[in-house]
């Protein structure tokens, strides 16, 4: 209904008498729906005037569900591969829309040893301009943080995130393909050799 009435974040939304006749359902259940919606702050009631979107991009929806879905047994290999997914997707965004990296290569040019590998691939994700994408994978790594530690860039690492950034900006595919082929390898081998107690 919101994309059908082309509403976005600020505009107001039908009263419960109309959203009950559209939806074919009773007013004290829209009622009940909107009290829900408001209170995770999607919607906000303001005395005398209505009900009105909020922005929902902002919201902390996405980190609740994290909550729950990463509650299996088998989270730390969920997380691993849907990060995966997400940096894949991202890499692949940047080197067909060619989007500019050459701040970040001097970044990690620049770098004594201070960056992590979280905030290095955040602005990777943050380059392929998918807001979404961005925080789902914040929610993981935060999760993996948790789990195993804050990964820091070795010199090895450093050498093959400038292999990957400097092939996304020559439109090398080989390349960026090799990088993190060896990027996610080195990444492996520290989760093994990471401590058993936290």
């Amino acid at each position: 209904m919101i994309s059908k009435d082309g509403l976005g974040p600020g505009d107001k939304i039908p009263s419960e008498r109309e959203l009950s006749e559209r939806l074919n359902v009773g007013r004290s259940s829209v009622r009940e729906a909107l009290r829900a919606l408001e209170l995770l702050g999607l919607i906000e009631t303001r005395r005398g005037e209505g009900t009105f979107l909020k922005d929902f991009r902002n919201h902390n929806l996405i980190d609740l569900l994290g909550m729950f879905i990463l509650q299996d047994d088998k989270a730390l290999q969920d997380i691993k591969c849907t990060k995966t997914m997400i940096e894949k997707e991202a890499l692949r965004s940047i080197f067909c829309r060619e989007l500019d990296v050459s701040d970040l290569i001097m970044k990690v040019k620049k770098d004594n040893g201070a960056l992590t590998w979280r905030e290095i691939f955040e602005e990777i994700i943050l380059i392929s301009n998918n807001y979404l994408s961005h925080r789902i994978w914040n929610i993981l790594n935060d999760y993996e943080t948790f789990i195993i530690g804050e990964k820091k860039i070795t010199p090895e690492i450093k050498e093959k995130l400038l292999d990957l950034l400097t092939g996304l900006e020559k439109q090398d595919k080989e390349s960026v393909q090799a990088a993190y082929k060896k990027i996610c390898e080195i990444g492996e081998l520290e989760l093994t050799n990471s401590n058993i107690f936290l």
